[in-house]
Parts: structure tokens; C-alpha cells; sequence
């Protein structure tokens, strides 16, 4: 392969005159790929080849030419064909390169002996022409232990390594955390570099700048039951029936009990993460939390066949299919007629019938709880009620509402478990001195609660 090229340096002189001081100032400025040569005085070639790192790819090598640089395979032959002038000025000595100057018949074949003169910072080389001194190669540079010899054509520079500036003749670090953001959280400088850091839950990303949420309830999952992840943080909540402790990460039970004194009507026991409410005996729970009494003479009635079962709030009791009393005789169910043939009867009420009620322990008062109303109406009669019995602590009073009727008002609470037997009598006369009694004897069972 041949290559031949001229090569020319532009220079461009621009003269400026000052009319106040009388002085020319000149500017010199060389095309791309030059640079200006204050020593000679002219424009000179840049070597692409030395100052650009791998200026060539593929394995191919790099040709410096004036003003540029050419990537040729390795095995390629170079024949520049140049003038003398140009020979001494280019400092390409490579291999597969050979320069040759056109033959002038009036010219002596040069001579390799000849000693050629070269501008400061080239030496001459095998093939009589002058190159470049690596002065970083040969250590002929005066660069400081802190900076770096960079080999330039005819010359060298002395540099700050990456991370550092020159200010003055020493290199300083650079502070790049000054800088426009580099980091998104946080920055921390160090000599000749620097790191970023992240805000806590968060972490670097791939590119070592970017900081990116850390998924806690993914990655370590710190709750003692729920987590919920949230940027840079998380939360912890806790199931049903628990609470945060104080650390805002375990759960503690929460003791329903005691946050309100109705949330069970009766008792409340309180459970790991729950609570449940229980009755006494005689009640069942319903709803939860209600207690509701069951009813024994349905479900387990264990009375004899001569008794009959009455359920009450709490309980049940057994009482005799037949009450009466001598000389009472039963006529129907719960009713005891005193026969008017027997002369004791005469001073005795005439009929005595039992009742049963139950009432709840503590209900409110007066309330109205029991009418009492006569069965057989007879003209020109007047009826009137007593309690006749049973009532010497002044539990009760009897209200007559009719002529045939009267309530029975409880005016003092009660308190359960216990029993009380009131006799209500109804007495009858009329204007030709007809006088007759009859009696309810009224059972009341007050339950040991208020429900």
C-alpha cells in the first residue's frame, strides 16, 4: 500500500494597531491539527497518535499524518513521499513506515552520517530525522511527586491526577461534593474522589449515585405481625385484638376487659388477641355478650310427677301439683276452695289460688308487677283489695285500678336470690250483709341477677 501526502500548516496572523501607544500586537493561530511551535516559529503537527489512548480499534495501528492521524492495518507498508523540510519536522519513526524525499539530480545522495539540528525536545533518530523525547518515559521531566508527566510533541505537561486540580505549581483536591449534585442523598468527600451515601431506608443503586427505597417487610420483614413498607421507612401494624408496644414493632394483646366495664353484661374474660364473655349459671351467652336465662322446665326439667316446674331468671323451682291446704280442697289447677259444709271454712277466705312470677334482682321502683282482678262478678256487690300478708317490710302496695281489679306496685328494690309470698285478698259484700273472701297467694321469685 502507498500512501503519499503534503501536508500544509495554515497560519493566521491577524496585526492589530494601537494609535494610542504606537505598538503592533500579532495573534497566531494554527488550523486543526497544529499547533503553534514559539520556538521555530511556525505552526507544527500534533501527533494524534501519542496523546489520544487508543486512538486506533480492531487491532489496527495508528499513522500520524500532518493535521490528522490515518488506522491501518497492522500489516500495511507506509511510503510517504516528502520533502526535506518536511522529513525534519515529522517525528514519525514507526515501524512498516519508510519516508522518502524526491530525488533532486542536482543534489548529493544524503548522507546517514550527517548530523541534522533539532529543535528543543527532539533528538535525532536511526533514519536522520528528528523525533519526539518521552521525557515522562525518561524521566528527564521535572513533574512533582504528586502529579503526572503527560508527553506531548517537542514537550510535556505536568497534570493532577483524577480528584485533583492544580492551583499554583501543588495539586489540591478536588471537592466534588461542591459541585453540582452528584449524589442524591448525601455526599462525602475523600482525596481524589468521593462516595455518596444514603438516607436510612434507603440504599445505593447499580450506579453508585441513586439511592432507592429498601423494602423492609421484603427484605427482613421487622414486624412482629403486619409491616407495610413506605418510602424510606416502613409501619408495623398489628391483628385484631393486639396493639403496638411501645417499640412500634411487637404487638401486645389488648385487654378488652378492661377497656370498658359493659362490654359484657356479665363477665368478661379476656383472651391472646381476643375476649369472650361468659354467663352464670341458669344463663347462656347470646349475641356474644348477652346473657339470656334458660329455661330448666324446658330443657332438663327435674321435677317429680307430682310437681310442676316454674323457671325463673337464674333457675327453676319445683312446687306441689296440689298446694291446698287442709281443709282446702283442690278444684282446679292451682285453685283450693274451703267446702262451705265445714264449719271451719266459715271463718276462713273462701278460695286461695297460687301464682308464681319472677322478677330480675334490683329492678327499678315503683314498677308495676302483678293485677289481681276477680273471676265472678255478682250485682250489688262491692269489692276491695288488702295485701294481707307478706309484706311487713312495705316491699309492695296494692293499687285498686276497677271495681274487679288492683295492681300490685313494687315500691322497694329487691335483691335476689329469694323468695317472697304475698296473700292479696279480694273481699266482697253487699247491702244485705253478704260478706266473702277470696285469697291469691302470689309466689314471687326475684333472680340473683339483673338480667
Amino acid at each position: 500500500m502507498m500512501l503519499t501526502a503534503m501536508f500544509l500548516a495554515a497560519l493566521i496572523l491577524i496585526t492589530v494597531h494601537s494609535q494610542e501607544t504606537e505598538e503592533t500586537i500579532t495573534y497566531t493561530q494554527c488550523t486543526d491539527g497544529y499547533e503553534w511551535d514559539p520556538v521555530r516559529q511556525r505552526c507544527k503537527d500534533i501527533d494524534e497518535c501519542e496523546i489520544v489512548p487508543d486512538a486506533c480499534k480492531g487491532g489496527m495501528k495508528c499513522v500520524n499524518h500532518y493535521g490528522g492521524y490515518l488506522c491501518l492495518p497492522r500489516t500495511a507498508q507506509i511510503i510517504v513521499n516528502e520533502r526535506e523540510e518536511a522529513a525534519a519536522e515529522s517525528t514519525s519513526g514507526r515501524n512498516n513506515v519508510i519516508r522518502r524525499t524526491p530525488a533532486d539530480p542536482h543534489r548529493a545522495p544524503p548522507n546517514p552520517t550527517h548530523q541534522i539540528q533539532c529543535a528543543a525536545g527532539y533528538e535525532q533518530s536511526e533514519h536522520n530525522v528528528c523525533q519526539d523525547i518521552d521525557e515522562c518515559a525518561t524521566g528527564t521531566h521535572n513533574c512533582r511527586a504528586d502529579q503526572v508527566c503527560v508527553n506531548l510533541r517537542g514537550s510535556f505537561s505536568c497534570q493532577c491526577p483524577p480528584g485533583y486540580q492544580k492551583r499554583g505549581e501543588q495539586c489540591v483536591d478536588i471537592d466534588e461534593c461542591t459541585l453540582p449534585p452528584y449524589c442524591h442523598h448525601r455526599c462525602v468527600n475523600t482525596p481524589g474522589s468521593y462516595y455518596c451515601q444514603c438516607n436510612a431506608g434507603f440504599q445505593l443503586a447499580s450506579n453508585n449515585h441513586t439511592c432507592v427505597d429498601i423494602n423492609e417487610c421484603d427484605a427482613n420483614n421487622p414486624c412482629a405481625q403486619q409491616c407495610y413498607n413506605i418510602l424510606g421507612s416502613f409501619i408495623c401494624q398489628c391483628n385484631p385484638g393486639f396493639e403496638l408496644s411501645s417499640d412500634r414493632i411487637n404487638c401486645e394483646d389488648t385487654d378488652e376487659c378492661r377497656t370498658s366495664s359493659y362490654i359484657c353484661q356479665y363477665q368478661c374474660v379476656n383472651e391472646p388477641g381476643k375476649f369472650s364473655c361468659v354467663c352464670p349459671e341458669g344463663y347462656q351467652v347470646v349475641g356474644g355478650r348477652t346473657c339470656q336465662d334458660i329455661n330448666e322446665c324446658e330443657t332438663t326439667n327435674e321435677c317429680r310427677e307430682d310437681e310442676i316446674c316454674w323457671n325463673y331468671h337464674g333457675g327453676f323451682r319445683c312446687y306441689p301439683r296440689n298446694p291446698c291446704q287442709e281443709p282446702y280442697v283442690l278444684t282446679s289447677e292451682n285453685r283450693c276452695v274451703c267446702p262451705v259444709s265445714n264449719a271451719i271454712c266459715r271463718e276462713l277466705p273462701y278460695s286461695v289460688v297460687y301464682k308464681y312470677m319472677s322478677i330480675r334482682s334490683d329492678r327499678t321502683v315503683p314498677s308495676d308487677i302483678f293485677q289481681i282482678q276477680a273471676t265472678t262478678i255478682y250485682p250489688n256487690t262491692i269489692n276491695t283489695f288488702r295485701i294481707k300478708s307478706g309484706n311487713e317490710n312495705g316491699e309492695f302496695y296494692l293499687r285498686q285500678t276497677s271495681a274487679v281489679s288492683a295492681m300490685l306496685v313494687l315500691v322497694k328494690s329487691l335483691s335476689g336470690p329469694r323468695e317472697h309470698i304475698v296473700d292479696l285478698e279480694m273481699l266482697t259484700v253487699n247491702s244485705l250483709n253478704y260478706r266473702t273472701s277470696s285469697v291469691l297467694r302470689l309466689t314471687i321469685i326475684v333472680g340473683p341477677y339483673a338480667f
